[in-house]
């Protein structure tokens, strides 16, 4: 049973924020981590490894000379090595000016630069490595689909004179040969999926028991509620996962399809839906919201979403995926964040989508309250992703972030020499007015973005 399965709603406001903290504490701890293991390993001492800012709450110092504290504000962390003047590691402070050459050797700015290069790229790095390692775990955990596809568990369905049973495999459905779902791509079962007619009971061949038999079973792709997206339509107005949506301004559905081609014709109008929920009848009326949706070909496409994700009318059976092709799936997951992340942001960029789709602290605290609300395993998969933002963004070549950093080494091993203290004072400056400067325009997102 799912560990988190039992909290009916975590969009309150202290459990939206606990959410928030948890998954910023890790992904900030291993963020950091990675800079103090890596330069300890290269020679340089950390002085502090803070959890958070503020007033101390607790700390020890540990045989290295390093003091591990847990601060009083939980938004971040640093890890502060020695002789510098504060936790940016951007100019000497009057410590390090007092330190003899050989203790000069254990600082950050009188490292060689392989060590400092290593040093700084090390956060980044770690966080990709924690998303590989979380999305392999969660491969592994849930397993890939078993070939044939074979019925693991039948889930509550507003539908009688269902002969479908557990452990059958698949072969065909009203007419049709179930594909393999090894495709690359998945265009061969969507297109199945798309060619079952709108019925809510359909023939099944099935091989039971090594019998090849005609069974009744529900529309492939009901419209049920698998998982909702934070922060849209359906999960505002409280839908929860298992929900069926059976009817749509009066008329019926039995197919997802169905669903999506009333919400998609919309055009933002109010639909009224009939919601089957543990066999009773709810009606909500929502809205559709417009949504930049990122293409595999390449770009985003605008459609009417209500925030529904649709899953089959069964659990399929699985099989233990191996750890090479789980971490292999693991690295492929954290490059399709990568590549979603810099095509959308420049997307924003040159006005092609909403700017709408950045969201700042609030907007990320309600995802992360959203996905815990869902359960252990979309929680823990969404720290994985938000790790991967993380590290990509620290990359990003701006004074105050590792990228910037890199950008002053590279600058250092082409001229021969650091820049000046004047420049790098200017430039750090210069960073933090623009980082201060996305992060409040991310938060009037937030406040004020539909």
């Amino acid at each position: 049973m799912d560990s988190l399965a039992f909290i009916p709603q975590f969009g309150g406001l202290f459990m939206t924020l606990l959410a928030f903290v948890v998954a910023l504490s890790v992904i900030v701890a291993v963020h950091e981590y990675g800079h103090y293991i890596v330069g300890r390993w290269s020679g340089i001492k950390a002085d502090v490894f803070s959890l958070g800012f503020g007033p101390v709450l607790w700390a020890r110092t540990d045989r290295h000379g390093t003091r591990w504290q847990i601060a009083a504000l939980p938004f971040g962390g640093y890890v502060k090595f020695m002789g510098d003047e504060n936790a940016a590691s951007g100019t000497p402070g009057e410590s390090y000016r007092q330190l003899s050459p050989e203790e000069r050797r254990h600082t950050m700015l009188g490292a060689p630069l392989w060590a400092r290069t290593l040093t700084v790229a090390a956060g980044p790095v770690f966080n990709f490595v924690l998303s590989v390692l979380v999305f392999a775990a969660v491969m592994m955990t849930q397993g890939k689909v078993a070939e044939p596809l074979t019925v693991g568990a039948l889930k509550p369905l507003p539908v009688e004179g269902i002969t479908l049973e557990p452990g059958d495999e698949l072969i065909s459905v009203a007419g049709h040969e179930v594909p393999s779902r090894d495709d690359a791509d998945g265009d061969a079962f969507e297109a199945f999926l798309d060619a079952m007619p709108p019925l809510a009971l359909l023939d099944y061949e099935v091989r039971r028991d090594g019998e090849v038999l005609t069974v009744r079973g529900p529309q492939p792709m009901p419209p049920l509620v698998e998982q909702l997206a934070p922060k849209s339509a359906a999960y505002d107005i409280d839908m929860r996962s298992g929900d069926v949506i059976v009817a749509i301004d009066g008329e019926s559905v039995v197919a997802f399809s169905q669903l999506k081609d009333k919400v998609e014709g919309s055009n933002g109008r109010p639909l009224q839906l009939t919601v089957w929920r543990k066999g009773e009848l709810i009606d909500f009326v929502l809205a559709p919201r417009r949504v930049d949706e990122p293409q595999q070909e390449g770009g985003f496409e605008t459609q009417w979403r209500i925030g529904i994700v649709g899953g089959l009318a069964f659990e399929p059976a699985t099989e233990a995926l191996g750890p090479v092709a789980a971490l292999s799936n693991g690295v492929a997951q954290v490059w399709q964040v990568i590549v979603g992340s810099i095509s959308g942001l420049y997307h924003m960029i040159t006005g092609a989508i909403s700017s709408c789709n950045m969201s700042g602290p609030i907007g990320i605290a309600e995802v992360s309250g959203a996905m815990a609300s869902q359960g252990a395993s979309s929680f823990i998969w969404f720290i994985a992703v938000l790790s991967t933002a993380v590290g990509l963004l620290n990359l990003f070549p701006i004074p105050v972030l590792d990228g910037g950093h890199l950008v002053f080494y590279a600058y250092e091993a082409v001229v021969g020499r650091p820049p000046s203290e004047g420049a790098l004072r200017v430039m750090m400056a210069a960073g933090l007015a623009l980082v201060l400067g996305v992060m409040i325009f991310a938060l009037g997102n937030d406040l004020f973005c539909p």
